[in-house]
């Protein structure tokens, strides 16, 4: 069971945070139960299967796979794919996951920490913007099909009316 929050991220605090690891995943199917997905990060790939979201809450089982497998996985993909570069951010007992997208979707940054219970406190640091974890448009799965790039100037972060300051 992945239980999940997402954030969008103020500022850039990834620039100090070293190299990030390059993601590169695609969407073979995603309905209202399932979504399925491959993702390529160095020479390694995973097939993931996630089910119907409840809250913040969904299933999911991860397999890893062999990177040929990944490669060909992903040109079934066609243009659902998704870019990004992942920096991980460990404070106190907390784990965020920093995205940086590129790509359809370059200027579009999300954090993301996964808890043991959807009540779980955890640390916000200075960074965290605006929770985004129960819009829909924010998940990979839509940002492939109607990438950021593709979003109305009004509903972009850092447009007039967007309390964040994004980066």
């Amino acid at each position: 069971m992945e239980i999940e929050r997402k954030f969008r991220v103020r500022g850039s605090p990834w620039r100090d945070m070293g190299r990030g690891v390059a993601l590169c995943q695609g969407y073979l199917g995603a309905t209202g139960s399932a979504t399925v997905r491959v993702r390529i990060g160095g020479e390694k790939a995973w097939l993931t299967v996630k089910g119907p979201t409840t809250g913040i809450a969904r299933a999911e089982f991860e397999y890893a796979i062999p990177r040929a497998d990944g490669d060909a996985l992903l040109e079934l993909c066609g243009d659902r794919i998704v870019e990004k570069t992942r920096y991980v951010w460990r404070e106190a007992e907390s784990r965020f996951e920093i995205d940086v997208f590129e790509g359809r979707n370059a200027g579009l940054v999300v954090a993301e920490i996964e808890l043991q219970h959807p009540e779980q406190n955890f640390v916000h640091p200075e960074w965290l913007g605006e929770e985004v974890s129960h819009e829909a448009r924010y998940r990979n799965s839509e940002l492939s099909v109607r990438p950021y790039s593709e979003w109305s100037s009004e509903s972009l972060p850092g447009s007039p009316g967007d309390s964040s300051s994004l980066a």
